[in-house]
C-alpha cells in the first residue's frame, strides 16, 4: 500500500478539505520538500470563490503555491540541491524556448508550468522548477518569510512593467495583501506612495507599509479628485497601480493619472467583465494602460534578494498562524470581510507539522467548543 500525507484537495467552487493523498516522490531532476509553512494569498482565495484558475488549477487538485521548506528526497540527476537543504520553491517555471520566452516575457510562456500543493505535509517539485525557478534560504530566514517570495516576485513584475523609478508618485488602489505588498515594496524603491482604501482599518495599515498619504473612500465626495489633490500640483500620478479587481476600480485609475502616465491594470476580475474608458482622456493624454501578470525567474529573484536584505519587513505581512487541519475554516473566513474595527488578517501562515498546541499555544485548545 502506497504511503500517504494529509493535504488539502478543491474539490468545487467553496469545497475545500483536508485529506489523505498519495505521498509524493522524486523522479529525476525533482525534490521532494518537507513543507515547514504556506501562506495564504488572494489569488488562492479566488479559486476557492470561483472553483477555478484560468491558468493555474483545475477541480480536485492540491492547493496553494505560496511555500518553503526543506529538502528530504533528491531526484536523480539533481544538481545544486542536496538532503536538508532550506529552500523556497516558485509556483511556475517558463520552458525558455517559445517566442514569448524568447521575448523576455516568460511570465507569457506557451508551456508555463505551474505547481500546487503547498496546504499539505510535503510537495514535488517539478524538475523544470528545480532548475529554474527554486532558491536557497540563508541561514535564519524563517521559512514563512522566505514563502512571501512569489507574491513579492509577482509585485517586482508589475513595478517592472509600470517603469517605476525613484522620487516618481505612485497612487495604489487597494490595501488587500497585494496592494499592501505594492505599497511597501514602492515605498522601500523611494517612491511617493498615495494609498487609496475603503476600510477604516486599512488606513492605519497603509501608512505602516509606507503610505504617506491615504484616501478613505467614505471620508471624501470624490476620490478621484481627492487622490489627484494629493499629487504634485494635482495633476496626477506618474503610475497608478490598481489591485482592487473591479471595472470600477479600473476606470478610477485611468482618472487618477497624470498626462503621460502609467497605469497597471494589476487586479483581475472574473472573466467576461467588461470595461467603459473614456476614449478622448486616453487619446489627448497619452496614457498607457498595461496589465502584467505573474512573474518571472528574474523578478523572483529580485523579489527574494529583497526578503533577505533585512529592509523588508516580513513580520508585519504574516498576521495569523493556523495547523494543516484549519485550512478550510481559514478560507471560510476569508469569504467573509469582518466588520468595521476588526482588522482582518493580512497573509495567514500555515503550518503542516505543526500541532495546533505549538500554532496556537494550550489555552487556545481550551476555549475551543467540544
Amino acid at each position: 500500500m502506497a504511503e500517504t500525507m494529509k493535504a488539502a484537495v478543491l474539490h468545487a467552487r467553496e469545497n475545500l478539505s483536508v485529506e489523505q493523498v498519495e505521498m509524493p516522490t522524486a523522479g529525476p531532476g525533482e525534490l521532494v520538500l518537507r513543507v515547514d509553512a504556506a501562506l495564504t494569498c488572494g489569488t488562492d482565495l479566488k479559486v476557492f470563490r470561483r472553483g477555478y484558475h484560468a491558468k493555474m488549477l483545475t477541480l480536485n487538485r492540491l492547493f496553494g503555491h505560496e511555500i518553503a521548506g526543506t529538502v528530504v528526497e533528491v531526484g536523480e540527476g539533481v544538481v545544486g540541491f542536496g538532503m536538508g537543504d532550506r529552500v523556497v520553491p516558485l509556483n511556475s517555471a517558463p520552458c525558455d524556448e517559445c517566442f514569448f520566452c524568447r521575448s523576455g516575457q516568460q511570465n507569457l510562456c506557451d508551456d508555463l508550468l505551474f505547481n500546487n500543493g503547498a496546504y499539505a505535509e510535503f510537495i514535488r517539485v517539478p524538475a523544470r522548477i528545480v532548475e529554474k525557478n527554486t532558491l536557497k534560504l540563508p541561514e535564519g530566514m524563517l521559512f514563512e518569510h522566505a514563502a512571501l517570495t512569489e507574491p513579492l516576485a509577482c509585485v517586482m513584475r508589475g513595478l517592472e512593467e509600470s517603469k517605476a523609478e525613484v522620487g516618481q508618485t505612485v497612487i495604489v488602489l487597494g490595501a488587500g495583501p497585494i496592494g499592501l505588498l505594492f505599497i511597501h515594496a514602492a515605498a522601500l524603491m523611494g517612491m511617493h506612495v498615495i494609498a487609496v482604501v475603503k476600510r477604516t482599518d486599512q488606513v492605519a495599515t497603509a501608512k505602516k507599509f509606507g503610505a504617506e498619504q491615504v484616501v478613505r473612500l467614505a471620508d471624501v465626495d470624490d476620490p478621484i479628485a481627492a487622490a489627484r489633490a494629493l499629487t504634485p500640483e494635482g495633476r496626477g500620478a506618474d503610475v497608478v497601480i490598481e489591485a482592487v479587481a473591479t471595472p470600477e476600480a479600473w476606470q478610477w485609475a485611468t482618472l487618477m493619472a497624470r498626462k503621460g502616465g502609467l497605469i497597471n491594470l494589476f487586479g483581475g476580475p472574473p472573466a467576461g467583465t467588461t470595461v467603459s474608458f473614456d476614449t478622448n482622456l486616453l487619446h489627448y493624454s497619452d496614457l498607457t494602460l498595461k496589465a502584467s501578470f505573474h512573474h518571472t525567474p528574474a523578478t523572483a529573484r529580485a523579489a527574494f534578494e529583497l526578503l533577505c536584505s533585512g529592509r523588508f519587513d516580513c513580520e508585519v505581512f504574516i498576521t495569523g498562524a493556523a495547523t494543516l487541519d484549519e485550512v478550510p475554516e481559514v478560507f471560510g473566513r476569508m469569504l467573509v470581510r469582518p466588520a468595521e474595527g476588526i482588522v482582518p488578517e493580512i497573509k495567514t501562515a500555515i503550518f503542516p507539522h505543526k500541532s495546533f498546541e505549538q500554532v496556537h499555544g494550550a489555552v487556545a485548545r481550551e476555549k475551543v467548543p467540544a
